[in-house]
């Protein structure tokens, strides 16, 4: 089955008016798009239409943007809670609650309301591609499009392949990202996680065990990353790294080492009791650290600055 061609799209379908879905729509205005915003519930519009004026006020304070130009972009974006809207859908992003029955009932529903030719794509971080599409009218259109949060501001997205996905989809979707100035890579085969959480999690595990034997604090763990390794990777890839400190080196490594890492198959106590506790991070205002007394908007508005300086530094001024 044929699909759009992506020069011919110039509206982007959004289901879900959350943090990603609201960021989405905006990234898609700033780039000569329309977006409509799909939500089922009248609090998740408002929400959406809130963090999109918070976002567009911060980049009118950064100049980024004029007064003028904010309202033109506000102009490309619509909000709806009619499912009726993905009837002239060309491309649609998927950004709900990150539960499979929930996206099962929103894709077997929607599949059939879009165009046969539409594009659809889920923004799932880690679930099944193959498993999604079993519901999917016409699976061979259905492919994952995974922006990493903040999605304004990561530039990597990640292009899965379900078994029933089309080739040619992978690479439109893939043309789609760097034309709104992303970078995408193909997750050639379905697996939980994909590629970016399997590694981000394998860190995760070992940072935790390393807490939980008492070798290093949790804030000394997090300075390894930020001091040493956050640097070395936001240049570098883990090949790259081995091979200019020597494969040599790194299979010696490799041969004592492994036997000693983690290798837990279930969440350790660490960030269990943390979640029991609902101690979910800065949107709970404690976590790992303490995020009160206003301390959740400051490390949010420095992990931005931060982001946003390290990517000028490895893209330029335009990315």
């Amino acid at each position: 089955m044929r699909t759009v061609q992506i020069d011919n799209v110039n509206r982007i379908h959004i289901a879900g008016a959350g943090v990603m879905g609201a960021s989405l729509g905006l990234i898609f205005a700033r780039n000569g798009y329309s977006a409509v915003i799909f939500d089922a519930f009248e609090k998740g519009i408002e929400s959406g239409k809130t963090l999109i004026d918070t976002n567009l006020g911060v980049l009118i304070k950064k100049g980024e943007v004029s007064e003028n130009q904010a309202k033109e972009l506000l102009s490309k974006i619509t909000f709806t809670m009619d499912r009726n809207c993905f009837a002239d859908a060309q491309f649609v992003i998927e950004a709900i609650f990150e539960r499979m029955p929930v996206k099962h009932e929103f894709w077997e529903a929607v599949s059939s309301i879009a165009p046969p030719d539409a594009i659809l794509t889920t923004n799932t971080s880690g679930l099944s591609i193959t498993e999604m599409a079993s519901v999917v009218k016409h699976p061979e259109r259905f492919g994952g499009m995974h922006w990493i949060n903040p999605p304004h501001l990561i530039p990597l997205i990640e292009v899965i392949a379900g078994e029933k996905t089309n080739p040619e989809l992978l690479a439109k979707i893939s043309d789609l990202s760097r034309r709104v100035g992303k970078y995408p890579i193909t997750v050639q085969r379905d697996v939980p996680g994909f590629v970016l959480n399997r590694i981000q999690f394998c860190i995760l595990r070992e940072a935790m065990h390393i807490v939980e034997s008492g070798i290093a604090s949790a804030e000394d763990v997090d300075n390894v990353m930020k001091y040493a390794l956050g640097i070395r990777y936001a240049c570098l890839g883990p090949f790259q790294v081995a091979d200019l400190g020597g494969i040599d080196t790194f299979y010696n490594i490799s041969s004592y080492l492994f036997a000693d890492l983690c290798d837990d198959k279930k969440p350790q106590a660490l960030i269990e009791n943390l979640f029991k506790s609902e101690s979910y991070g800065v949107k709970a205002k404690k976590g790992f650290y303490d995020y009160s007394n206003g301390r959740d908007k400051q490390v949010i508005q420095k992990r931005d600055d931060d982001f946003i300086r390290i990517t000028q530094c490895l893209f330029g001024e335009g990315k």
